[in-house]
């Protein structure tokens, strides 16, 4: 803010030149609280993980569809360098990032989750583990009532790969130190199911086998 001040200053006894008159310019007092707040604010806002990795999600589930996949992996899931796979961390346990993922997808009606759960998860001993028991409680929990296929983990990282080859894949890497937790996500039409598609088909093969006994006029 300028408030136009013109005071006259003698410098002629300090052997410097004569300055007559010099234009100030004021800060208001209130101005440097001012930044230090709206500093604070914007770096809290930048340092907060929870908040970073939900919008990181947003951003990346809204690009994805039919055949992509997204991977809710625990701790020691293999960074991956493939074009294609989009990584996201979350400081957050798997189940709690399984919930909000699934609360993303619930509010499109473009895509739904078919859900995969490792085939060896319901075969690890506490006592090897402590602690699964408690994740796997909390996983069924965080599922949001999806019925979960299960398969060997080795063949889910397959079907990743395969996806991969054509279709993104969105891992978000948790923190969760718990071996074979990771959920997978297949996404499928939100508005067109299995049994749709099925019907579907029989019928364009009822259709073709109609045209192949059509008599010839």
């Amino acid at each position: 803010m300028n408030f136009g001040c013109e005071l006259p200053i003698d410098t002629r006894g300090c052997g410097y030149l004569t300055v007559r008159r010099m234009r100030l310019t004021v800060l208001p007092y209130w101005l440097p609280a001012v930044l230090i707040v709206v500093t604070a604010a914007g770096c809290m806002n930048f340092d907060r993980g929870d908040d970073a990795w939900r919008a990181a999600v947003d951003r990346q589930a809204a690009q994805l569809g039919y055949r992509n996949w997204i991977v809710i992996a625990e701790a020691s899931f293999p960074a991956h360098n493939r074009p294609g796979i989009r990584q996201v961390t979350a400081p957050v346990e798997v189940p709690e990032a399984v919930d909000y993922v699934l609360q993303v997808l619930e509010r499109t009606e473009n895509v739904r989750p078919q859900v995969y759960l490792t085939r060896e998860l319901r075969s690890v001993e506490n006592d090897f583990a402590p602690g699964i028991d408690e994740m796997r409680d909390r996983l069924r929990a965080s599922l949001h009532g999806h019925e979960a296929t299960e398969l060997d983990q080795e063949s889910l990282l397959t079907l990743i790969e395969d996806a991969n080859r054509r279709f993104d894949v969105l891992v978000i890497r948790t923190q969760s130190a718990m071996p074979y937790s990771s959920v997978f996500l297949e996404l499928r039409p939100g508005y067109w199911d299995a049994d749709s598609e099925q019907r579907l088909r029989e019928r364009i093969q009822r259709e073709r086998m109609q045209k192949l006994v059509r008599p010839v006029p």
